[in-house]
């Protein structure tokens, strides 16, 4: 947190809100959808590219502040495979913004030790910008700090669709389809993801109720935060809040909190042996 903390004013807001966080409960990944560009860009008689554009900004912001907050992988939901529906001079429009934001940001992402992966079916990306992230991929492949995975192309059934199509893939390989059993670990394995751990917290700007076909398999268990700030209005102090949020979260992951374990045993021990 320090050196998050060191650039910013002295009791200002965005100071107070560091200062309360707990560096010592960080979440270690943090997915966010990116919600409500095109709402932005609506409530200002603005085209809904002007709301892409503007959202630009709050990536720089998020990205940034992760990265000196100490928070090592950071998922982007950037573009779905459902976005291909949208306006072509709006995909269009998107894919322009990617290729303008890897040239201006890799500098800062090799000063601050950034990493950038991407995922998805990053085969069905326009040649240009498959190129670009490729090269900004390459670029900062050895940087060991903050990790941000741009999902690109992405949807939740597809990358369980073609989890399974690899799993069945290496079966035939080795000729042990009649036998083949799958478990949790080797659908995980086979995940875009694989080499990440699942999201502790999931973030959603716009107010929208739903998950929109993203990491599925890995929000099992992941907090959910959800706000209705728009994305291009989303700030340092909003992502501050969220994670101040998050740390007041009793996670259970299905089973009891340490705080409730105890006092159950005791009155399990007090009531005797069950009956049979």
């Amino acid at each position: 947190m320090k050196a998050l903390i060191e650039v910013l004013e002295p009791d200002s807001p965005d100071w107070a809100l560091a200062k309360a966080i707990d560096p010592k409960r960080l979440p270690a990944h943090i997915a966010i959808i990116m919600d409500g560009n095109g709402r932005w860009a609506k409530q200002r008689n603005l085209p809904r590219v002007a709301g892409h554009r503007a959202g630009a900004e709050a990536v720089r912001t998020t990205v940034e502040t992760c990265a000196r907050i100490g928070i090592p992988f950071l998922t982007l939901y950037a573009f779905s495979v459902e976005n291909w529906k949208r306006p072509r001079s709006e995909v269009e429009t998107l894919w322009e913004l990617l290729h303008i934001y890897l040239k201006k940001e890799l500098p800062e992402l090799q000063k601050n030790n950034i990493r950038l992966v991407a995922i998805g079916r990053l085969e069905g990306l326009p040649a240009a910008a498959r190129r670009e992230l490729e090269a900004a991929v390459s670029a900062t492949s050895e940087n060991r700090g903050l990790q941000v995975n741009l999902a690109l192309n992405y949807g939740g059934r597809t990358e369980l669709v073609d989890a399974f199509n690899a799993i069945l893939a290496e079966a035939r390989a080795r000729g042990s389809l009649a036998d083949l059993h799958v478990d949790e670990a080797d659908v995980a394995a086979h995940l875009y993801t694989s080499r990440l751990p699942d999201p502790d917290l999931l973030i959603r700007t716009s107010g929208e109720m739903r998950i929109s076909n993203f990491l599925l398999w890995q929000i099992a268990y992941s907090e959910l935060y959800v706000t209705e700030v728009l994305w291009p209005d989303f700030t340092r102090a909003d992502l501050l809040k969220a994670i101040l949020d998050y740390q007041k979260r009793d996670r259970r992951f299905g089973g009891l909190s340490p705080a409730t374990q105890p006092a159950l045993d005791q009155r399990l021990a007090a009531a005797g042996p069950l009956r049979r």
